[in-house]
């Protein structure tokens, strides 16, 4: 099967984790910025996570090097404009992009800018290449209460136009939702949708928190509901979808080996799941990769795939014109 001419849409894929390597060497060179390698061979060996990762906390290591050449207006539409790009390249149809605003403000640039640049690098791809796409504004699980607040409150005025949703990532520990009740509250108010990474690193009662006390319409990973049958199930009955990772979910060793992914498994059981990068370069990934992935590992049937498709259209945060528009690629 040609896995790169499949119509595909991603829901789940990082910015910094995504940068083309000789786009890092070329921002680098060009601002006097110190990496650790400028030939490819050695900056890939830094920017890609092995598959024998120890943990998630070791997977996000390899975000450092691309934050250093992400704190400009231009160079954040740059990057933008290829990761939308190198996705069209492999026919996807429609990608939510995720990044965290406050990472990209150690030059100055206030958050306003940073969401406005990656906007426009969005845009300039949409006008050259048949894709669409929406932005998901992060918060970062590690820092302060009012860091969310902030990102909530400053990402407010571009809802509408191109921002659709709040996220909450980084390393992973039990119990975080609590926290993070009144500023995921205040976004629902004011319009975001929601989706949460959770269940990623062993702890499935994160899911269940996620969806009751965070209202998650979606859930970043959530491998771990397998063993929080609370988690499961709420998962189950209010139909909150799955944005599964395969390569990355590995690498972080969420599970040991692709066979024992359970993605095909709650996929039969009739729990909403979605097929997604994660990460395209620290995970040396691609979306007809993790197509193949799918296929070849559980052996799936082109109608599996089909409705695995239109789920990722139910759950996409676009509009109704764009969700008539996808469905006429498969």
């Amino acid at each position: 099967m040609n896995f790169s001419a499949l119509p595909k849409i991603e829901l789940h894929c990082h910015l910094d984790g995504s940068l083309r390597p000789e786009t890092i060497i070329d921002i680098a060179r060009r601002e006097g910025i110190s990496i650790p390698s400028f030939e490819m061979k050695e900056i890939q060996k830094e920017l890609i996570a092995p598959l024998e990762c120890e943990s998630l906390n070791e997977y996000l290591k390899r975000f450092a090097i691309p934050n250093l050449v992400m704190q400009s207006k231009e160079n954040l539409r740059r990057i933008t404009f290829e990761l939308f790009a190198d996705a069209a390249e492999e026919n996807v149809k429609y990608m939510e992009v995720r990044f965290a605003p406050l990472l990209h403000m150690a030059k100055g640039l206030d958050v306003e800018d940073i969401i406005q640049s990656v906007l426009d690098g969005m845009k300039d791809a949409k006008n050259q290449y048949d894709i669409k796409g929406n932005l998901i504004l992060s918060c970062m699980r590690t820092m302060s209460l009012a860091s969310a607040f902030e990102v909530v409150e400053k990402g407010k005025s571009f809802l509408g136009k191109g921002v659709v949703a709040i996220d909450l990532c980084s390393s992973e520990e039990e119990g975080f939702c609590g926290k993070f009740v009144e500023p995921i509250a205040l976004a629902r108010k004011y319009g975001y949708r929601v989706t949460i990474h959770a269940g990623e690193t062993g702890i499935g009662k994160n899911v269940l928190e996620a969806v009751e006390l965070l209202g998650a319409e979606r859930i970043g990973h959530g491998i771990f509901i397998k063993d929080c049958i609370e988690a499961y199930n709420i998962v189950k009955e209010k139909r909150v979808v799955l944005e599964m990772c395969p390569t990355s979910n590995v690498q972080t060793k969420a599970v040991n080996h692709f066979s024992e992914h359970p993605i095909y498994q709650f996929h039969k059981d009739g729990i909403k799941v979605t097929i997604n990068t994660d990460n395209r370069t620290v995970s040396n990934t691609t979306m007809a990769n993790e197509c193949k992935i799918v296929f070849n590992e559980f052996n799936i049937s082109h109608e599996n795939y089909k409705q695995i498709y239109l789920t990722s259209i139910e759950a996409c945060f676009a509009d109704s014109e764009t969700k008539e528009k996808l469905k006429k690629y498969m």
